[in-house]
């Protein structure tokens, strides 16, 4: 990728920082250290906690001034949990992805504390090229994943990333935050449980200050409910402590990380902490009870700590470090409002990693044979496994069963469970999951049972997966497997096309097969490619019509349209089931009213490729638009605008759009019948249409 499309190497800033104090250089702590805690490691450990505290509330003044936009979250009160745990994380080899109350972890983590002042301001060495805010940023080169502000959606995405780093043989551990409310959603209670099925090493951590925003944790859960205990229920170990006290904080710690790091077991550990400014900037804190904020600041493990200090006669080492550093955040400051703005013209024309060289594939696998659509993709699937060692095939029974559709039957028994996994039934975890693997080397090939299905993990894909390389750079080659459409009777929760639903989000390419060799073709060439990519497979072509498959050295040009047939009264254009019956349609026309129609089978729905269509329709002058999904919002509406837009007064007659009902898929044969396209309504409204 270019490199003005990631994270900026510190040493290639235009603007030089100056230089961090020397007690900064220590960016670890060993279990060793926590066991005697000598003067030299307390007074480091309240270093990187004063710096935190003071960035922190140095950006809110900053934010107070107008000179940091958007809003502004604090981690004050956070600083005698996260400083010790960030110092006690492997930096080499760990998996992170750290909240908004986390300013002292990503210091710690990496980077000069300019480079991540330049993210709060937005400006033109922004991490993230001004295209993030604030605190939603990371480093991915270096695991640690930028955070989405939906809670809990990052956990999968590290239980991922740590099964990739373990399966590299390093012996990572995965680090995962959320909150009292957090721990609430169904994501978290998905990976907990993935993550004890899989017998990863992650170390949840609750950061729990007693409050989801304004909601205290009464109203989050029962009284009494302690978060930890939910451990048992996973089979794994919990634990509480008190996160207000960096000793206890970094002595609790130790023994879980190096527990969690020996057994491969995750632990989840709920730290009591406060959160001494309110949710954000924007927060009055008037819900709070009377007492409350008093009661919080004389909890403030900043100067409790500080004060244990100099009574251990430490109180000259202390002005100095606090000396330095005020001055030290203040140069970096100054240097970072003198950095000038962003250019429009760095925003990229649109969301895409970049592809690597095309892969190598052994041309004489598989030798020709007579295929359905669901049998040539059971043989790209084994050609993918046999020959590239970096793929994983995960997804509801998949396994001995061989997926509801049997396309990956067989592959079990011949790759094992460490290349095919049945997943439990925890859409949203294992898209995550499957996310954090692609961002660490693998290519995880994922089907969803039925394409309705993979709603339950939108977030994943659509704000995860599809914009990890416009936020940091990141490259996710994933492929989700949708068995989509009607024409079965399976009813309005197996049978929808949700082409326009997915394809809308930026970052997301999707293909649509309609013939068993495109099938083959579509999924080594989804397979290659390093953004995720969704493959539509239609139900009713799985086991309809047979033709010849083989290696095609030319699967890529499956990203073009597919020429069907010739014409010259209109170019018509359609994808999946609907070329079949495009086929027909035209076919009755030419036999019955001597008009033909210049046929395309579209393939890839994203990125469009509409050259050889748009020629056409320069040459007919008339366009028909056929697809399977519901006709208001559906995907010929984009086809018509982007195809009319530039050959308006080109047209002899308005556009045709062909579309299912506005319902949603009824059951009954009748009735879907009646909802659907078929051969005999196209050709009844085409025929309106001709006049």
């Amino acid at each position: 990728m270019p490199a003005s499309a990631g994270r900026p190497n510190v040493s290639a800033l235009a603007t030089v920082f100056p230089p961090p104090p020397a007690i900064l250089a220590q960016r670890d702590l060993s279990v060793a250290e926590t066991e005697s805690f000598s003067p030299d490691v307390l007074l480091r450990i309240y270093a990187w906690m004063h710096l935190a505290r003071r960035g922190d509330n140095r950006i809110l003044e900053l934010f107070r001034e107008g000179l940091i936009k958007g809003t502004v979250t604090g981690g004050q009160g956070n600083e005698a949990m996260i400083i010790p745990l960030t110092l006690l994380a492997d930096k080499a080899i760990d998996v992170v992805s750290f909240t908004h109350r986390d300013f002292g972890g990503h210091l710690i983590w990496g980077g000069h504390l300019g480079e991540h002042l330049n993210q709060y301001f937005a400006n033109a060495e922004s991490p993230t090229q001004a295209r993030e805010g604030n605190v939603h940023h990371g480093d991915p080169a270096h695991r640690s994943l930028p955070m989405i502000s939906h809670l809990g959606a990052m956990l999968s995405n590290v239980i991922g990333l740590t099964d990739a780093q373990r399966r590299s043989g390093k012996k990572a551990v995965g680090i995962t935050f959320f909150g009292d409310g957090g721990s609430s959603t169904g994501d978290i209670h998905e990976c907990l449980n993935l993550a004890a099925l899989l017998n990863l090493p992650i170390l949840f951590v609750v950061e729990n200050n007693g409050y989801a925003y304004s909601t205290p944790k009464e109203e989050q859960f029962s009284p009494g409910t302690e978060i930890w205990r939910r451990a048992a229920g996973y089979g794994i170990e919990g634990l509480a402590f008190d996160g207000t006290d960096p000793e206890v904080s970094a002595r609790t710690l130790a023994a879980a990380l190096t527990k969690v790091r020996t057994t491969s077991r995750p632990m989840l550990v709920e730290a009591r902490i406060l959160r001494l400014r309110g949710h954000a900037a924007y927060d009055t804190c008037d819900y709070l009870p009377a007492g409350a904020t008093e009661a919080m600041l004389a909890a403030d493990p900043m100067p409790r700590f500080r004060q244990k200090l100099v009574a251990a006669g430490h109180e000259a080492a202390l002005t100095a470090i606090e000396t330095e550093l005020n001055a030290w955040i203040e140069a970096c400051i100054a240097q970072g409002l003198a950095v000038g703005r962003p250019s429009p013209a760095s925003l990229p024309p649109d969301a895409f990693a970049p592809n690597d060289e095309p892969m190598t594939w052994d041309p004489s696998t598989p030798t020709k044979a007579t295929l359905n659509p669901a049998q040539a993709l059971n043989s790209a699937l084994r050609k993918i496994l046999t020959e590239q060692p970096e793929s994983i095939v995960l997804g509801q029974d998949i396994a001995t069963y061989g997926g509801a559709f049997k396309v990956t039957d067989n592959l079990f028994k011949e790759f094992d469970r460490s290349r095919v996994f049945n997943t439990p039934l925890a859409e949203s975890a294992c898209t995550g999951w499957a996310t954090g693997l692609a961002l660490g080397g693998y290519r995880p090939i994922e089907e969803f049972q039925f394409a309705d299905f993979s709603t339950e993990a939108l977030t994943q894909i659509a704000l995860n997966a599809a914009s990890y390389y416009f936020r940091s750079g990141a490259k996710v080659p994933l492929v989700l497997r949708l068995p989509c459409g009607g024409g079965l009777t399976f009813g309005s929760f197996h049978s929808q096309e949700l082409e326009s639903l997915f394809l809308s989000m930026p970052g997301l390419k999707g293909l649509y097969p309609s013939t068993p060799q495109d099938a083959f073709n579509a999924l080594l060439a989804a397979y290659e490619d390093n953004n995720p990519v969704l493959l539509f497979e239609h139900k009713s072509l799985y086991r309809r019509d047979k033709g010849p498959v083989a290696f095609d050295p030319n699967y890529r040009e499956v990203w073009q349209p597919r020429h069907v047939a010739a014409g010259d009264y209109a170019t018509f254009v359609t994808y999946g089931e609907m070329v079949s019956v495009a086929e027909e349609a035209a076919a009755y026309f030419a036999d019955e009213y001597e008009q033909t129609f210049d046929l395309f089978d579209l393939r890839a729905l994203a990125p469009l490729q509409l050259d050889a269509i748009k020629a056409s329709l320069a040459r007919t002058h008339r366009l028909i638009v056929l697809h399977e999904g519901r006709r208001t919002h559906g995907f010929g509406a984009e086809l018509v605008a982007r195809l009319t837009e530039e050959h308006f007064f080109d047209l002899e007659a308005p556009p045709l759009r062909i579309g299912s009902l506005d319902l949603p898929v009824p059951f009954a044969p009748e009735l879907e019948n009646a909802f659907r396209p078929t051969a005999d309504k196209l050709i009844a409204t085409i025929a309106d249409w001709i006049g």
